[in-house]
């Protein structure tokens, strides 16, 4: 899925509509100025980041104090394979933006998302999870406003995610949509070769 607006225009003449956030849309003509297009208003999110702290949810935008054998328990209860915690670990450092929330009576991760990219003009986001039991509270969607929000700050107007189809209704009111202009992904698949 792709945040929504079109991609099918040069990169030069690429403009980020954004659903989510229109007063923070970086049109053309601002981008010649990029660095006064940065100057955003804050944005208005769902849950404020002073209602998330009162309920004892900390926001975190670096790995700094993040516990991968914590998280790894999350992306298993969603059911994501387990992960080897090294391997996190680098993929973390190959990490553009990350947001994640901790509980802060528990001190463990509840919510994490992060995405990767070139830094200009390209993002995905990877690895959406809500622990369990911290789910239909709003978390989730907390986590996406906020690394979107982050994103977009840094100029990033083509920004994709992986999801499963069962949680595609929940991306959507976030602005992303399918095949935006026709357009399929693709994923190589490595085949495995016959054991003797």
């Amino acid at each position: 899925m792709l945040l929504g607006g079109s991609i099918s225009t040069p990169p030069a003449s690429l403009r980020l509509r954004s659903n989510l956030y229109p007063q923070n849309a970086v049109t053309q003509s601002s981008q010649a100025a990029f660095p006064s297009a940065m100057q955003r208003k804050p944005p208005s999110y769902s849950i404020s980041d002073e209602d998330l702290k009162s309920r004892g949810f900390l926001l975190r935008r670096t790995a700094e104090g993040l516990n991968l054998d914590q998280l790894n328990s999350v992306f298993v209860a969603v059911g994501f394979p387990r992960r080897d915690t090294a391997k996190i670990q680098v993929a973390l450092e190959h990490t553009d933006a990350l947001l994640w929330v901790e509980y802060e009576k528990t001190r463990r991760p509840v919510a994490f998302a992060r995405a990767t990219g070139d830094g200009v003009f390209n993002a995905i986001i990877w690895d959406v999870v809500v622990d369990p039991s911290f789910q239909s509270c709003g978390l989730g969607k907390a986590v996406m406003e906020r690394l979107i929000e982050d994103l977009q700050a840094k100029g990033i107007c083509n920004i994709a995610l992986y999801s499963e189809p069962r949680v595609l209704g929940f991306y959507r009111p976030l602005g992303f949509v399918s095949d935006p202009d026709g357009i399929k992904g693709m994923v190589f698949i490595r085949k495995q070769r016959n054991k003797k």
